[in-house]
């Protein structure tokens, strides 16, 4: 009897230890301290009120169906401070202005990317996380920020697989609701603070609907991690883009057979100039606008309805039927039209050493231009007759570029059964989906790939979007981006951009395992394996974040899958297997780097003197 009460006491005691330690975690997260910036430069990549709008319009996603005034009410689990203080999300990463005042646009005095949005038949206001989250970025450099319109965020937003030490995002969110629930004195402040008037009265039907979304968010949570679903840890920065999107449509909203592990994180990649290119995403799958903008809205948290809760189908009128905001996803991408590459700010980062960058013009010339400079095509070969320019973007196979094939081969290999959609191939055929390299004789509804199907998917979706919203004729064409249709093709490859703005994208690599352009240009056998990311702290001479290890920072691992840092190699020898070019001298590198740091920017550009190029050689004949 006595070695039984000894046993029970010992598994009480390591429960209330384990517990004490979950809780101290809690209270205690793994984030960066958030220093404020001596001053904040905001380049002229675009007007105030652009930035704002991009900042601040919403693009119809719901987080759950979390509202906005419930956000910016939060508290911390352990303290009655607001979770939503823009000091202290500025710790997950997200961008903030020490300046910053509510607006119309923003009043709750949210950091950039986190928007309000009114649903229209219920008048409820939802937290909307919009591109601009993803899509602007901010170096630091002895004590100054520089914004990054349209750059790479460095955020945790992503990750939805509860650890030990927090950091992500979404678990400190749900940790805050649920000791906002179950705290009784939280949760009065809490229902006083958005209620108002209509306190005490409507504080239970509150309590009923804050716990729908709490569920929501820990089921997600568990969701994710007893399925295994993210194993490769995405950190600061990063997402598997690709690989949520298809979890949510395929596995949330039609079966739970369809989810897939998607262990492959890939940067957020920056967005000037995209209007111009003929193919977007890192593999190039996708073509037109609108459906772009739709898919990214469904990954983020916009809802889609397409099954009553007893599993039937929701009546053909209602079908498809999202919380996504065509209107606002157009006035976003118009937005983005006007955004131009960022400049180099000499005033912060430096001078340019112009003699320097004229060498690494000719370098650029040699090495970089057959993949790297815009294509521009005639009218006649356009894809988009009316977009002027175009550019038409070079495919690299993953056997030639060498980079980490994992989020190439996920979205070439994956299958999902959406047979019970009840799909027909003569319904199909009268959307405006183009197949390329393909035709729709070859779909097999039960082992769909993941590109073809959320092309059908998002012009269902399109449609009822625009049928709620009002939109046909001329003007859906020219929301839809230029009367284009919703192309894709499939290819295991990387797409090869442009390179205007670059040195202001880190880290890089499509997956962001390279820390420096410097090391993007040097044998992978001179780059770092292990490096820690999280810190927005810049290096102008290597073009890249500080990796030194810090508190909160996130190390990245290049060993693990979908981190591998192989590829884009410049050395000497056969040029197969990752290596596309010559090894450069440690001068010749900072010379190209001195030279991404003017491209884009005419006015620098016109200061450089003439280099004649070295004629591009193809290395040694491969054996075999």
């Amino acid at each position: 009897m006595h070695a039984l009460r000894r046993v029970l006491l010992l598994v009480l005691a390591l429960a209330l230890a384990g517990l004490a330690l979950v809780l101290y975690y809690i209270a205690n997260p793994n984030l960066p301290a958030y220093q404020p910036p001596t001053q904040l430069h905001y380049l002229d990549q675009w007007s105030a009120a652009e930035r704002q709008t991009y900042y601040y319009t919403p693009q119809g996603t719901t987080v759950k169906g979390l509202r906005y005034e419930w956000f910016t009410a939060l508290e911390l689990p352990f303290s009655s401070d607001r979770f939503a203080r823009p000091e202290y999300l500025a710790r997950f990463g997200f961008l903030v202005d020490p300046q910053q005042k509510p607006t119309p646009l923003n009043p709750g005095n949210l950091p950039v990317g986190m928007a309000r949005h009114e649903d229209e038949k219920s008048g409820r206001q939802y937290l909307d996380i919009s591109c601009a989250a993803c899509h602007t970025g901010e170096l630091r450099y002895n004590g100054q920020a520089v914004r990054i319109d349209g750059g790479a965020a460095l955020h945790s937003l992503a990750s939805t697989v509860p650890t030990l030490r927090g950091g992500g995002f979404g678990q400190a969110l749900g940790m805050s609701m649920a000791f906002t629930y179950y705290n009784p004195l939280k949760f009065s402040r809490f229902a006083k603070e958005v209620l108002g008037d209509g306190y005490p009265q409507g504080k239970e039907a509150l309590r009923a609907e804050f716990k729908q979304v709490l569920d929501r968010l820990l089921a997600t949570a568990w969701n994710d991690f007893h399925r295994g679903l993210y194993p490769t840890e995405e950190g600061f920065g990063r997402t598997d883009a690709f690989g949520r999107i298809a979890n949510s449509v395929y596995g949330d909203a039609i079966s739970p057979d369809n989810y897939r592990v998607a262990d492959a994180p890939v940067s957020y990649p920056h967005l000037w100039d995209i209007w111009k290119f003929d193919w977007v995403q890192w593999n190039g799958s996708a073509m037109q606008p609108m459906a772009r903008n739709i898919g990214e809205a469904l990954g983020v948290g916009a809802s889609l309805h397409l099954f009553q809760a007893d599993g039937g189908q929701v009546p053909e009128a209602d079908r498809y039927a999202s919380s996504v905001r065509v209107r606002d996803l157009h006035t976003l991408e118009e937005t983005l039209k006007k955004l131009t590459p960022p400049g180099w700010p000499e005033a912060v980062f430096g001078k340019i050493d112009l003699p320097r960058a004229s060498q690494g013009r000719a370098l650029f010339v040699e090495n970089c231009a057959y993949c790297h400079a815009p294509n521009v095509v005639p009218a006649e070969q356009r894809m988009a007759p009316g977009r002027n320019p175009e550019w038409h973007m070079r495919i690299v196979p993953v056997d030639i570029v060498g980079t980490d094939s994992t989020t190439a081969d996920n979205i070439a290999d994956h299958r999902f059964d959406i047979s019970k959609l009840g799909w027909t191939r003569e319904q199909l055929a009268k959307l405006d989906v183009k197949l390329f390299g393909a035709s729709l004789d070859q779909v097999d509804f039960s082992k769909i790939s993941s590109a073809k199907g959320l092309a059908y998917i998002t012009s269902f979706v399109e449609e009822q979007a625009y049928k709620q919203a009002g939109v046909s004729g001329e003007e859906r064409a020219r929301m839809d981006g230029f009367g284009l249709p919703i192309g894709v093709q499939e290819k295991r490859g990387y797409k090869a951009r442009p390179l205007d703005g670059i040195w202001a994208t880190p880290p890089f690599l499509h997956n962001g395992s390279v820390p420096t352009l410097f090391q993007v240009l040097s044998p992978v056998s001179e780059r770092a394996n292990h490096f820690h990311v999280g810190s927005f702290e810049y290096d102008p001479k290597f073009v890249g974040f500080q990796t030194a290890a810090f508190p909160g920072s996130f190390l990245l691992d290049t060993s693990v899958k979908g981190n591998g840092n192989r590829g884009h190699e410049f050395r000497d020898g056969c040029r197969k297997d990752g290596v596309i070019g010559r090894f450069l001298q440690p001068d010749e590198r900072l010379a190209l780097i001195e030279y991404l740091k003017v491209l884009g920017n005419p006015e620098l550009e016109s200061r450089l003197t003439p280099v004649q190029p070295r004629p591009w050689t193809p290395g040694p004949a491969c054996e075999g």
